[in-house]
């Protein structure tokens, strides 16, 4: 292996790493306080979720990104399969709030219960 191809895979470990390093403790975050917002349209909502969650959808989060700032609490995001719980965790990222991404609802009841 040369020098070149080797520096190659240790720049792109390095950047791997960083991109996907270990996922937060959510059940312990919950634990201490942060809330847990379930982005998913209403209507999945009241099929089913866990209980004691607020339901605010994919498209109003951005519009209550300053209240849930003002909460000064972690936020944890939910929604079926994670990729909307990722997108509004981008987007409440941007607004300053300290947010996770929950990932799959079914997945984090597993967790906390």
């Amino acid at each position: 292996m040369s020098f070149y191809n080797k520096q190659n895979k240790l720049r792109m470990l390095a950047f791997l790493k960083k991109r996907f390093k270990s996922r937060a403790d959510i059940p312990k975050l919950v634990k201490h306080g942060a809330i847990i917002i379930d982005v998913r349209t209403k209507s999945e909502f009241q099929a089913g979720h866990i209980r004691g969650l607020q339901n605010i959808p994919l498209d109003t989060i951005k519009e209550e990104a300053t209240t849930l700032k003002n909460l000064n609490k972690p936020i944890v995001t939910v929604c079926r399969s994670g990729n909307r719980s990722g997108i509004a965790k981008s987007i409440l990222s941007v607004a300053g709030v300290e947010v996770y991404n929950g990932g799959a609802w079914t997945n984090l009841k597993r967790q906390l219960h």
